[in-house]
């Protein structure tokens, strides 16, 4: 269960609940000045202080410093279906989360068909990331990496909506590749690999791409990368490309079928190139699987009948397979309305959640696993611990300088 893995660590000041439950919080109309937080703050400006007591009152109470707080950092994720944010402070090795936000903005909407993003889709994606751009002014942000993925990898108007961003929002986003995707993705989640030798896959599957990396993992510490593949099939992506969905039942078969071929396809030549590298490993246990996404922590979420999303049950579950492919086919032969009907889904999934449920049962026909591992988190939290990383190494150069600097003065 969650409980006996390495959690994300959250303090008094964070947002107690979960992504969904703060985007219902945070329907505020955002300020639109823009703001320097996705670059570096003086170094005077860590964040804000909690406020002292100021000096002795005469009955023996002595002056009390104000309470100084770590630097924030904060990762903005913009996918092909949502926009998410998280703001934390490290603590230790791991970190505290003070702010997160998500909302689903179905960016790449229409993008298969004209290969551009629609106006209203930007607009959907602006709106939310004023939202964000407020979050990182108010948190007092020291650093921030702000990233864009498929959707603006793939549209012939990508890099019109990145300035447009930057001009009304201040947020700086940076269109990466899919490796650097698949890169980040490993960074925020392999601490939740079930421990065990040999190769293990960990896969992404987003909104207009899925990723697949093939690592080796030992100690807990961040797996070598053997291989990896992006394939441009995700939940928008795929949904879009097969159309709408039929009435019948023999026809939402057919179409999810369809959904699974399409998939199969993209991942055949992977699945060759890595065959000799699994080879040694097939006599031995299954191979070790762990999905970061949207569909999967849905699909775990229907596996406990949770009657709302919680994501402290579902990070880090481990999930029998056989149990997400017969939720996967379930919910495909469902209606529409009966996917709404589900708590965990709801109406912004239930169309979308079909095409996620297609590639999770290819993946699994590929790379047969006795269990998958879930995990809700990925390229924030690999931002963040990139961010960090990157921010102690460089402390530590500026102090061994400032020391060499004083003894050669001495």
């Amino acid at each position: 269960m969650a409980e006996d893995l390495p959690p994300a660590v959250r303090d008094k000041e964070a947002v107690s609940g979960q992504d969904r439950q703060q985007e219902r919080r945070s329907n505020a109309s955002p300020r639109r000045s823009s703001p320097d937080s996705p670059s570096r703050r003086p170094a005077g400006r860590p964040g804000k202080a909690a406020q002292g007591t100021g000096p002795a009152d005469g009955r023996g109470g002595a002056f009390q410093r104000p309470i100084q707080h770590k630097p924030a950092f904060a990762a903005i994720d913009l996918g092909t279906n949502n926009c998410r944010l998280l703001i934390a402070r490290p603590a230790g090795e791991n970190f505290v989360v003070i702010d997160a936000f998500s909302r689903v903005v179905r960016l790449g909407e229409g993008l298969a068909q004209t290969n551009r993003l629609s106006q209203t889709a930007m607009d959907r994606a602006l709106g939310a990331l004023q939202v964000c751009a407020d979050k990182l002014r108010r948190r007092n942000v020291h650093l921030a990496r702000s990233v864009a993925t498929e959707a603006c990898r793939r549209a012939e108007n990508g890099p019109e909506f990145i300035d447009r961003v930057h001009a009304e929002t201040g947020i700086r986003l940076d269109i990466i590749s899919a490796k650097e995707e698949a890169r980040l993705a490993v960074l925020g989640c392999h601490l939740l690999l079930e421990a065990g030798d040999g190769p293990a896959m960990i896969f992404d599957i987003g909104g207009g791409s899925t990723e697949l990396v093939l690592v080796d993992s030992e100690g807990g510490q961040v797996p070598r990368i053997r291989d990896w593949q992006s394939v441009p099939w995700g939940v928008v992506s795929l949904t879009e490309t097969c159309g709408h969905e039929p009435e019948d039942q023999v026809g939402r078969a057919a179409r999810y079928e369809h959904m699974r071929s399409l998939v199969r396809g993209s991942l055949a030549p992977f699945a060759e190139r890595i065959a000799e590298a699994l080879e040694g490993h097939q006599s031995g246990p299954s191979l070790r699987l762990l999905g970061t996404s949207g569909t999967v922590t849905t699909l775990a979420s229907v596996h406990l009948d949770l009657p709302q999303y919680d994501r402290r049950a579902v990070d880090g579950l481990i999930v029998p397979a056989t149990a997400m492919r017969a939720i996967s086919s379930g919910l495909a032969a469902m209606t529409p309305d009966q996917r709404r009907a589900q708590p965990c889904i709801g109406r912004e999934r239930s169309d979308l959640v079909v095409a996620g449920c297609a590639i999770l049962e290819t993946i699994l026909d590929l790379w047969p696993a006795d269990r998958l591992g879930v995990a809700d988190r990925g390229i924030r939290e690999g931002i963040l611990r990139g961010l960090m990383s990157a921010e102690g190494a460089g402390e530590r150069t500026r102090a061994a300088l400032r020391r060499m600097k004083r003894e050669a003065a001495q």
